[in-house]
């Protein structure tokens, strides 16, 4: 066998075990999202970190004896890398990631009500933010995913005792952040240019046209399917909408920034997933689609113009 023919059945093969490897956390992935879009307080980062902790696990994997217990490893992987994405974009000092564990158990501390949840599941999403990275992750997996107290104190390597403090003091600041008045809506923006044209090139299907507006360099990430870079490389990714009906594109706000709600049928009510740009003037240097993750409609409050 030639070197081509080893170099094809070696990326075959890692190719096959990457796609068990996905099929195996597939049912985790929603509910892992939906933690790391409290962690790092934007549903689009949420995924880019849930996408970083399936290549960690996927890397350590293979330097494991034998599967470790799948979702609580997940999980701790994703919380270290939400702390740490959430560490670097606020360019701020750390918390210690166990900074509950050195108080004292109390049984009064482990209440279980229904209200938690309700407060929990409703608060918007970048109240999280002002959590401590214990309380903000015991909080969430406790009240928004329903996990034991057992189950996080494993997930955050933390004590029982440390969990049921954290879940005490984190209820409190968020039940004070909730009942604060909410903030003033801003004021209408206006939409990119070269977002618009992009939108409405789009649209009217005329691919010559959205790709003279690509960077040379442009990059794609085509979210948990394939990634390019360079205008000929990103080329099919158009081909493949071309033969596609299942969508019709509108600008709008998700997390203070501007994003393409993808809407699958006329007249639907909410999008169906969304695609982030990258722009640079009247140049799209990175294109971030969403399309193949579609749990993350459920968590996209997006505003429309």
């Amino acid at each position: 066998m030639d070197s081509s023919a080893n170099e094809a059945a070696l990326l075959g093969t890692l190719e096959e075990a990457r796609r068990q490897f996905l099929a195996l956390v597939d049912d985790v992935r929603p509910e892992l999202h939906r933690y790391c879009t409290r962690m790092t307080g934007s549903v689009a980062d949420g995924e880019d970190v849930v996408q970083d902790t399936l290549a960690r696990a996927y890397y350590q994997l293979s330097e494991q004896k034998e599967l470790p217990p799948l979702r609580p490893w997940l999980f701790r992987i994703a919380h270290n890398r939400a702390i740490d994405r959430w560490r670097h974009d606020a360019h701020r000092m750390a918390e210690p990631i166990d900074a509950a564990s050195d108080l004292a158990a109390d049984e009064a501390l482990e209440p279980d009500h229904a209200l938690a949840r309700h407060q929990a599941v409703n608060a918007a999403i970048s109240c999280f933010l002002q959590l401590a990275p214990a309380q903000r992750g015991c909080v969430i997996l406790k009240d928004v995913l329903d996990h034991s107290l057992d189950e996080i104190a494993g997930e955050l390597d933390l004590s029982v005792p440390a969990v049921k403090a954290a879940l005490h003091r984190g209820r409190a600041q968020l039940r004070q952040l909730s009942s604060e008045a909410a903030p003033a809506r801003p004021p209408a923006r206006a939409f990119q240019p070269a977002l618009l044209r992009y939108a409405s090139l789009f649209n009217a299907h005329d691919w010559d046209g959205v790709r003279a507006m690509l960077a040379d360099e442009v990059r794609l990430d085509l979210v948990s399917r394939r990634k390019a870079v360079g205008r000929r490389e990103v080329a099919m990714y158009f081909t493949n909408y071309a033969r596609l009906a299942d969508w019709h594109l509108a600008p709008g706000w998700l997390d203070g920034r501007e994003v393409l709600a993808v809407f699958s049928a006329p007249g639907a009510a909410r999008p169906s997933y969304f695609i982030e740009l990258a722009l640079s003037e009247d140049r799209i240097t990175a294109i971030h689609d969403f399309r193949y993750v579609p749990y993350i409609a459920q968590e996209a409050a997006i505003e429309f113009g």
